[in-house]
């Protein structure tokens, strides 16, 4: 049974016959111990592990390996000894002697493999319909045996979850995180995805989570079985995340989600995909109810998104309040409004002169302003812009900069772009005439100077 087991292994894996073997380790064995442990057999050279397989009946785990140089065929070891157990692992391996070609022994592995005897292939061949004999072909046929055969393969065929699976990468719990391992977060949603998705057994399920985990990870795992060797995988992720997770509450993540706001150098879907994340986490710590997630994500969407509130404005989700959209349609909204208001003409504004001020030529560095004039509106210092600023946000030193340079002292004469303007300057409390241009300058007039005295402008409005 292991030599035809070996022989259609290696057909499936694509390896040469005369470079693989087969162990029998113990279930909670690593990789890397296995090819260790092979290893200090010197004629095989270098081993790597191609497959791994559990055997109910034999409780152990049926291990395909590829080594570097042939297996000796009459001289190649029964067994190998692992330091760290103290235990004999068998060894299978492909001998000179070739399994027989005959009918009847393949039908017999193949009834030995399949736990089935040949009494089911007699009730298979008195349950299913003859065909009518023929001088040409008997009753009993290598043909009828052969399509009993198939119907019995094809009742004892296992789904194709149980094989061919995708593993999961390895989680030992280490920090700093190696580079051959997974996050915690990333490997607990892949995990969730497996667990709640996969249509195999519990007992596949808790065997595809503990040959993904090592180190302090797997003790974990371990103690969970001790505990409850029937316990469910949803407890071993549950136990994983208690170990290895946020401590933080439900609570706790739903206040944290209600304080996120965009960044400025972000997009709009970013800060989207941010707050998707999040709630994610809030349901599944049960800080939120999952059937009212919706309308926390557009809630919170026109709460944080500070710097795209005209992109909010053309996806009218106040609008949209009473029926939320959901996080894929946003998802999907957002980019189309970006491309319409890209394709927008952008309006130009028009050229107004000042009150007192010369006309000037439009130049490309007009508008340009002097180093010691530039203001960050993000740490509150001078000499240069949001753009550039390298330094942590401080919006309170910001506030009180603008206030004072706001702050007019009483008695202090009022100065325009263009120089001096009027012969009695305003005081507090005066009554002042404004006038606003359509590039929001704006001149300030003082009682004995009505419009009409003023040199006449295009584009102001009286105030």
């Amino acid at each position: 049974l292991c030599l035809t087991l070996i022989l259609r292994w290696c057909r499936g894996e694509g390896l040469d016959e005369a470079k693989a073997l087969m162990a029998l380790v113990p279930e909670d064995v690593e990789i890397d111990v296995i090819e260790e442990t092979i290893q200090t057999i010197k004629c095989l050279g270098r081993v790597r592990v191609r497959g791994r397989l559990f055997h109910t009946s034999l409780n152990c785990l049926l291990v395909l390996c590829e080594c570097k140089e042939d297996v000796p065929k009459d001289n190649a070891p029964k067994e190998v000894f692992n330091q760290d157990s103290g235990e004999s692992w068998q060894i299978v391996t492909l001998n000179e002697t070739k399994v027989a070609d005959d009918f009847t022994l393949k039908l017999k592995t193949l009834l030995d493999a399949e736990g089935k005897t040949t009494d089911d292939i007699q009730g298979l061949l008195s349950s299913s319909p003859r065909p009518s004999p023929s001088p040409d072909r008997p009753a009993n046929s290598t043909e009828s045996i052969l399509q009993a055969v198939g119907d019995l393969l094809e009742k004892t065929r296992k789904p194709p979850a149980e094989g061919g699976y995708r593993r999961l990468r390895l989680f030992s719990g280490n920090l700093p995180v190696p580079p051959s391992e997974e996050p915690f977060d990333h490997w607990l949603e892949q995990a969730w995805l497996m667990v709640e998705e996969s249509d195999c057994t519990d007992k596949e399920k808790r065997r595809r989570l503990m040959e993904s985990l090592k180190g302090p990870a797997l003790e974990i795992a371990k103690s969970v079985r001790e505990a409850d060797p029937e316990a469910s995988p949803t407890e071993y992720l549950e136990a994983l995340e208690s170990a290895f997770g946020s401590a933080e509450s439900g609570d706790d993540l739903y206040f944290a989600f209600r304080l996120m706001q965009q960044q400025p150098s972000k997009k709009l879907s970013d800060f989207l995909r941010r707050l998707e994340r999040a709630l994610a986490k809030v349901v599944q710590r049960g800080g939120f109810p999952a059937s009212s997630k919706d309308q926390a994500r557009l809630e919170q969407l026109l709460r944080g998104a500070v710097a795209s509130d005209l992109m909010l404005i053309q996806l009218r989700l106040r609008e949209r309040k009473s029926s939320p959209p959901t996080f894929l349609q946003l998802l999907s909204e957002i980019p189309e409004v970006k491309e319409e208001t890209a394709s927008e003409p952008s309006a130009k504004p028009a050229n107004v002169t000042a009150v007192g001020a010369t006309p000037k030529t439009k130049t490309p560095n007009r508008n340009r302003q002097p180093v010691d004039e530039q203001f960050c509106y993000r740490c509150g210092e001078k000499g240069h812009f949001v753009a550039k600023c390298r330094n942590p946000e401080n919006q309170s030193k910001v506030i009180r900069k603008k206030r004072k340079e706001s702050t007019v002292e009483m008695g202090e004469s009022v100065r325009v772009r263009g120089g001096w303007w009027g012969c009695d300057f305003p005081k507090v409390h005066d009554h002042l005439h404004c006038l606003l241009g359509v590039q929001v300058q704006v001149v300030v007039a003082a009682p004995g100077h009505q419009p009409g005295h003023l040199p006449p402008v295009e584009g102001l409005i009286t105030v």
